[in-house]
């Protein structure tokens, strides 16, 4: 069996086939809107923001890991290789899988240490923007719109699974809390 870390669209959209999945965490990452998108969330013109992660000791990213038959593995890395292209590359990573809900013989909460692979747009390819300031992502996540649907939407669904997972990622938070104010028209 092998082990997908999904920390962006991949927890609330998954598009492949899968026989398991849980709540997992990476340590030693940070999630940060740095990566230009201008296939799925935006355009050439005008690319919008998506999620990549950053190496920061001090931090963990909450994500949902997925298991699937290794049968399966060729076909699930060929479609995240064009789902998740524009800087993306899969990495070897080391996350802490929740133990199951259904798990008698564990303890709440205990977690288990699984490789898996994660796919992690590395600061410095071309389609990283650095770290912007943020209304500067904020006027960019408004505005973009590509083949996946609107930047807005990326960045709402993925702050309420974050919330569905008991993530409190202050990154996503703020910048959700500006755009939907901006939306509201109150900023």
């Amino acid at each position: 069996m092998e082990w997908l870390f999904g920390y962006g669209s991949v927890i609330y959209r998954p598009s492949f086939p899968f026989v398991e999945q849980r709540p997992a965490t990476l340590r030693g990452f940070a999630r940060s809107f740095s990566q230009a998108s201008d296939d799925h969330r935006g355009t050439a013109a005008l690319p919008g923001r998506v999620v990549t992660l950053h190496a920061r000791a001090e931090a963990a990213v909450r994500g949902v890991a997925y298991r699937f038959a290794r049968a399966d593995a060729d076909a699930v890395f060929a479609d995240l290789d064009v789902r998740e292209q524009a800087g993306y590359a899969p990495r070897r990573v080391t996350i802490e899988l929740a133990a199951p809900s259904f798990a008698p013989s564990t303890r709440a909460g205990a977690e288990e240490a699984v490789a898996a692979i994660a796919y992690i747009a590395p600061p410095g390819n071309g389609w990283d923007v650095g770290l912007e300031p943020i209304e500067a992502t904020v006027e960019r996540i408004l505005i973009a719109r590509g083949p996946s649907g609107t930047n807005v939407d990326y960045l709402l669904r993925l702050a309420e699974a974050l919330r569905a997972l008991g993530d409190d990622d202050a990154h996503v938070e703020e910048l959700a809390r500006r755009v939907r104010a901006r939306l509201a028209g109150r900023g």
